[in-house]
């Protein structure tokens, strides 16, 4: 498993995000992930790491739909692609109902149609095919301007719960999730995107792509207060908590340190040395997961971009011993050079 890397904060300028785009391009990860961001918005920011040099795949975990049309959605990210000249990931997701009525007037009656409905039309634009839609959530009568030297863009739909998981199933190039742990994943994410799949006639469910948590246990490094920093606005928020419910965790509002324990238990956050965190992310490939994304939220937060990117650069390391002898060649040796660069 050659794992992604995940910015996951809101950043207020792209030169905080740089050293792990730096750090995906030496070392050869999947990657560079990032979040929705209300600061330094995440297609510009992206687009000025590539202008600095940092020519690398990216993705977008996730944008929120409200934000943009359809249209404007496909037009991002394509040109995400043709900035970077490596592929995208464009991931999508609704938002909490607050946030979808203070932009649109009203809530989603249905997020599944409108999750649906979008990535259909920016699947199809970004095919060059018209699209001609009049929905309950986006009017769209149009085409791209056909671009065949563009690298490919995968459409992507954040997922926590089977039910969302059929959608993706139906429509996605790639389903997001986070937080969730691998019993879950393979138990009932995975069989709901083949569900879906095979309900739409596709030949083939989505790839799943898993951001999971990580801590490098250091001398004197406060392991469970940066899980715990980390996930505690998750945990809190009733979509993350019912998911994780479900899975089987046992979460308790007035018990931190037994919810710390829970997601460690469960792989929800994974710490230890390098070696047993690449161990334990082995999990998620057996779970059905492609694409896992290293998420240092804890280190960020507690002791900054370099400490997180050291951990990183050692878990990226250490997760070669999983791959054949010709990926970790392969692996090992970067991304070839770019003219220019």
């Amino acid at each position: 498993m050659n794992p992604a890397v995940l910015y996951p904060l809101q950043p207020d300028h792209p030169e905080l995000v740089a050293p792990l785009a730096a750090l995906v391009r030496r070392s050869g990860a999947r990657r560079l992930w990032m979040c929705q961001s209300f600061q330094a918005e995440t297609h510009q920011t992206l687009a000025y790491l590539a202008g600095a040099g940092h020519t690398v795949p990216v993705g977008t975990s996730v944008t929120l739909l409200p934000l943009r049309h359809p249209y404007e959605a496909a037009l991002q990210a394509r040109s995400l692609a043709l900035l970077t000249g490596e592929p995208v990931v464009a991931g999508f997701g609704i938002g909490n109902p607050g946030f979808v009525a203070g932009l649109t007037g009203r809530t989603y009656d249905s997020p599944r149609t409108a999750v649906r409905d979008y990535l259909r039309s920016v699947r199809a634009l970004l095919d060059g095919e018209p699209v001609a839609t009049s929905g309950p959530y986006h009017h769209l009568h149009g085409t791209l301007p056909e671009l065949p030297h563009a690298p490919r863009v995968e459409v992507g739909a954040g997922v926590l719960r089977p039910g969302m998981a059929r959608t993706a199933g139906e429509v996605a190039d790639v389903a997001v999730t986070w937080m969730t742990p691998p019993a879950y994943v393979a138990g009932t994410l995975r069989p709901a995107l083949q569900e879906g799949a095979a309900v739409a006639g596709r030949p083939r469910a989505p790839r799943l792509a898993t951001s999971v948590h990580v801590v490098v246990d250091r001398p004197g490094r406060d392991v469970r207060g940066m899980a715990l920093a980390a996930t505690a606005g998750h945990v809190a928020t009733p979509h993350y908590a019912a998911m994780l419910r479900a899975a089987g965790l046992d979460l308790d509002p007035h018990d931190p340190a037994g919810t710390v324990d829970a997601l460690l238990r469960n792989r929800v956050l994974v710490a230890g040395s390098p070696e047993e965190i690449a161990g334990t992310l082995d999990e998620y490939r057996c779970a059905g997961v492609d694409e896992v994304l290293l998420n240092p939220t804890g280190v960020l937060l507690g002791e900054g971009v370099h400490a997180a990117v050291a951990d990183l650069e050692e878990i990226i390391g250490s997760c070669r011993s999983f791959l054949p002898d010709s990926q970790q060649e392969a692996a090992s040796a970067g991304p070839p050079e770019r003219p220019g660069g």
